[in-house]
């Protein structure tokens, strides 16, 4: 005799008990995997590095994987009077958005609130105190891209309010990371270069006129001086012509960094260590990639990776700089520009 239909009943019900149970937990899980995986927000959507980064931390190369983070808000801002940003920020926002989990911030208040970490990238220094006034308060990480600011005063602003807060606040340029980190590790295998006595730093040095000189372009290759040089610069003295600048270091251990900027060749970077015994030559390596690395690393840790006095003595350099090509080449003491 045939079971009437309303037996399987009961079984129906254990069945499909049990596949709820299993949805309830993989809901779960799924909740707790996103909460592991720490999300980043963009601010300025004006420059190349922001689709750059993206695309590297949230579709990594198979061989370069990068885990537990993603980019999952942009807000965009440009600067109106400074072309190279208003004209591509329509373009770079549409890459973005094109990315899969990306969405669009109403407000830079919203995007800092749903983020757990923030990079601000806009290409005009001169945003990005105010940018950090609006982003600090919420305590997340924050990545600046380079320049910190466009004066050495803003960037003493922005690490104030860092500190004030219980911030974490990083900036760099990739140079740091693809060539003078690079060619310090080589140094370090070897031997026979000895003691690390200066360095020549080459690079291209750009100018935009709404920016300082060396703010621009010229950043890169005084990131990677430092890099190697390390904070304490005593003096700085700038010779210049249209096509290039040479701007030398002097530190109180004798120890000398020079830089060529050039605005007359290709772009190309590169350094030679002058070591008590032999030097070291290195070309640039291509990519952002050790960069955001570095970015994710800070991210995760809020402990950044490069000291905020080096940072601060970075803008403080390239505004002594600027002051010695005002004074046709006279060397500037740092402490002009470091004093209070």
């Amino acid at each position: 005799m045939p079971m009437h239909p309303d037996s399987h009943r009961p079984k129906n019900i254990l069945r499909w008990k049990k596949l709820h149970a299993l949805f309830a937990v993989a809901l779960v899980l799924q909740a707790a995997l996103a909460a592991a995986e720490l999300r980043i927000g963009i601010i300025g959507a004006d420059t190349s590095h922001a689709p750059a980064f993206a695309k590297f931390i949230n579709t990594p190369p198979a061989n370069d994987p990068v885990e537990g983070v993603r980019v999952t808000s942009v807000f965009k801002t440009f600067s109106a009077d400074m072309p190279l940003s208003a004209n591509r920020v329509e373009g770079f926002m549409k890459r973005l958005l094109a990315m899969p989990g990306i969405t669009a911030a109403a407000s830079i208040e919203e995007l800092a609130q749903n983020v757990d970490a923030i990079m601000i990238l806009s290409a005009d220094g001169r945003a990005h105190l105010d940018l950090a006034r609006r982003v600090i308060p919420f305590r997340k990480p924050v990545f600046i891209d380079k320049p910190l600011a466009s004066t050495y005063r803003d960037a003493v602003e922005i690490i104030r309010l860092a500190e004030q807060h219980g911030t974490p606040v990083f900036s760099a340029s990739s140079l740091r990371y693809t060539l003078a980190k690079p060619a310090l590790a080589k140094a370090a295998q070897t031997a026979k270069m000895g003691a690390i006595k200066g360095v020549f730093v080459w690079g291209p040095a750009a100018f935009e006129p709404r920016t300082p000189d060396l703010f621009w372009y010229g950043i890169h290759s005084v990131e990677s001086l430092y890099a190697v040089m390390g904070a304490g610069c005593a003096t700085v003295q700038r010779i210049h012509t249209d096509d290039t600048d040479i701007i030398t270091g002097i530190w109180p251990d004798k120890r000398i960094g020079t830089i060529r900027g050039m605005r007359d060749t290709k772009s190309y970077f590169g350094l030679t260590l002058l070591g008590a015994n032999a030097p070291l030559t290195e070309n640039a390596a291509s990519g952002y990639a050790p960069l955001v690395r570095e970015i994710i690393t800070f991210f995760k840790t809020g402990k950044p990776p490069v000291p905020y006095a080096e940072t601060l003595e970075i803008m403080a350099f390239m505004e002594a700089a600027e002051l010695s090509k005002q004074r046709n080449g006279a060397p500037v003491a740092l402490d002009e520009i470091l004093k209070p």
